[in-house]
């Protein structure tokens, strides 16, 4: 008992200790992505779309299950982020939104919610009934799907029919579009914000070398491959040990820990009057997961969820969530400090109904 108290309580600390390396790893693939882009010339805008709204962390944990024949730890994680993503952080976005100002959505935030709300509508059929030959078509079609999307963003933006994930054209303040961020603003911008020291660092950071931020790309790269694996291990042998559902526990605490960053800049953005980053934070996050990850889980299983499936209440959840997503972004920004209070306690309620009554018997 003391030996199999010892595993898990290391398990434990191994799967929280891994979070930092995750996040490290992320944040520093992120950052230092965005600095070689712009060094060899590639748009901020297009950087914008491949970072911030990507996720990286999750996809090397939905991987990590999958290569240890876990692809329900992989689907529930991909479920539960999606709806963290909303509940929790564009809720929390919404909720600590700048004082005496009303959000005000422009059209790529609409468009975006609208693609989302698209994407879910097709997608939750098929994960709630993992039929081998439906999901040998849909894995690759999703796949596709992403591959397009990410296409036609990348045009409509170069095109002008989208903007950056950015604020509202018709904004009071002058923040300025992504169009205008300078590299070290891309790096150090969270440093500026919690340090208050920006102007130091960046111009430390200019005299760097494209080598030098090349190599912590691929250390980022590194760095949330192995945390991705690590942590789905730990996770593995946690539901083991406890005998719970491999969805419960993905939905629940795989999801809330992986989505820390989203929920930090949902916060930040808020803050600081941006409701398109907010958005796009949101749906490219969700579009991200529901499409190149889910992709990859129906391609890499044919539907062979032998440790549980998605159940019906998290598939209502991940879509209800979704459409009030989009009505908020489409009609509710008068009301958004109220609409986040009420996501946000819906979150509390799900989470409390996933362990009392969805899974109680898990």
């Amino acid at each position: 008992m003391i030996a199999d108290a010892g595993d898990v309580a290391f398990n434990i600390c191994a799967f929280l200790s891994t979070l930092f390396a995750l996040e490290y790893g992320a944040d520093t693939f992120v950052k230092h992505t965005a600095i070689v882009a712009t060094r060899i010339g590639i748009s901020p805008v297009l950087v914008a779309l491949f970072t911030a709204g990507a996720e990286w962390e999750e996809l090397t944990v939905v991987l990590g299950a999958l290569a240890q024949k876990r692809a329900s730890l992989a689907l529930g994680n991909v479920v539960g982020s999606a709806i963290s993503n909303i509940l929790g952080a564009f809720s929390l976005g919404l909720l600590f939104y700048e004082r005496g100002r009303t959000i005000a959505f422009d059209r790529s935030a609409r468009i975006y919610s609208l693609l989302l709300l698209a994407l879910t509508t097709a997608v939750v059929p098929i994960i709630y009934y993992p039929k081998p030959i439906v999901w040998l078509i849909s894995g690759p079609v999703l796949i596709t799907t992403f591959c397009v999307y990410f296409g036609i963003a990348t045009a409509a933006i170069v095109q002008g029919v989208l903007t950056a994930p950015d604020s509202d054209s018709d904004s009071d303040s002058s923040t300025g579009s992504v169009n205008d961020i300078d590299e070290e603003d891309l790096v150090d911008s969270t440093t500026g914000l919690l340090s208050g020291q920006q102007n130091e660092t960046s111009t430390r950071r200019q005299s760097h070398t494209l080598t030098y931020h090349t190599a912590y790309l691929l250390f980022g790269l590194f760095a949330i491959s192995l945390a991705g694996y690590v942590l789905s291990r730990a996770a593995i042998n946690i539901v083991d040990a406890f005998e719970i559902s491999d969805v419960l526990f993905s939905v629940i605490f795989i999801a809330l820990a992986t989505t820390l960053p989203e929920k930090f800049i949902a916060v930040i953005s808020a803050h600081l009057g941006q409701p398109g980053i907010l958005v796009a934070n949101c749906a490219g996050s969700n579009i991200f997961l529901l499409s190149l990850c889910c992709g990859i889980i129906m391609t890499a299983t044919k539907g062979d969820l032998d440790r549980g499936s998605i159940e019906l209440f998290e598939i209502a959840a991940l879509w209800v969530s979704t459409a009030a997503f989009t009505l908020t972004v489409w009609f509710g920004a008068r009301f958004a400090p109220w609409i986040g209070a009420v996501m946000l306690v819906a979150y509390v309620a799900f989470i409390v109904l996933e362990f009392t009554v969805v899974h109680i018997n898990d």
